[in-house]
């Protein structure tokens, strides 16, 4: 019996090392909630300070009487929150991996990097063209959609969940292509509400 017991326990550390080789398992889900977080401050200045309004927005044109703010300010507030949740990503996960014994930059989490660039920065040029042409209304839509392709493809070299908030994203970026006018609420729900709980659900699963 005690045999059988230490075979058991032999594979359960044979595959959770196999796991760590071929996973990024860093990932924090606090720092999952904080990017939410962020977002929906993104979100609220978008909306109270810089006038974003998407009501006001078809896929061209802005109707008559509306005012919406310089493009160029709404670029600088994306990236500036962009810049936030990337820079705790790395801070907590760092934090993360030290209490493992490894370290947060290796062949896997240069491979989950890789995942998500080519849908990050096609979606990213796409988005700065759109937004060169006039063409505002798409903007939010389209970051939710890249976005969850990037997530999606990065679930291979990390928690199988990733995935699964990956499709979240993109099925609500399809939505609110649709919905323009509610484009940059769903845009708070998908970066913000849906970023928090996935992050507590991470943070209590596999955490804790």
């Amino acid at each position: 019996m005690k045999e059988e017991q230490d075979y058991i326990q032999d594979l359960a550390e044979i595959r959770s090392m196999m796991e760590r080789s071929s996973k990024f398992l860093s990932l924090s889900g606090l720092a999952g909630v904080m990017a939410g977080f962020y977002a929906l401050a993104g979100a609220w200045l978008a909306y109270s300070v810089l006038n974003f309004n998407p009501a006001v927005i078809s896929y061209n044109t802005v109707q008559p009487g509306a005012s919406l703010t310089n493009p160029s300010q709404l670029i600088m507030l994306g990236v500036t929150i962009v810049l936030l949740a990337v820079g705790t990503a790395v801070l907590f996960s760092q934090r993360k991996a030290q209490q493992r014994g490894e370290t947060v930059w290796n062949a896997t989490s240069r491979r989950l990097l890789a995942s998500m660039a080519v849908p990050l920065l096609a979606g990213g040029i796409l988005i700065l063209i759109l937004i060169s042409k006039n063409l505002i209304g798409l903007a939010a839509p389209l970051t939710l959609i890249f976005y969850g392709i990037a997530l999606y493809n990065a679930s291979k070299f990390s928690y199988d969940d990733v995935k699964y908030l990956g499709m979240i994203q993109v099925g609500l970026g399809l939505i609110s292509s649709w919905y323009i006018g509610y484009s940059l609420l769903l845009w708070a729900i998908g970066f913000g509400v849906v970023h928090i709980i996935y992050g507590i659900y991470i943070h209590i699963r596999y955490e804790r």
